[in-house]
């Protein structure tokens, strides 16, 4: 059932990750590194993604029961 919900909610997870990566990126680019995890833009947007995950999986399994 763990894994069920894990895939069924990967594409938020996925999608939140990588829009990060691209606007944390670019923000980074213009000398705005506030707000960063370590200051680290992967580590920033690997636990908003998975914080993502997260959420999604307790809203499908809500939704299910």
């Amino acid at each position: 059932m763990l894994q069920q919900l894990a895939l069924q909610s990967s594409g938020a997870g996925i999608g939140v990750f990588l829009g990060l990566l691209i606007g944390l990126s670019l923000r980074k680019r213009n000398g705005k590194t506030e707000g960063l995890l370590g200051g680290s833009i992967l580590l920033t947007a690997s636990a908003a993604g998975g914080l993502a995950l997260v959420v999604m999986m307790a809203v499908n399994y809500l939704a299910n029961t």
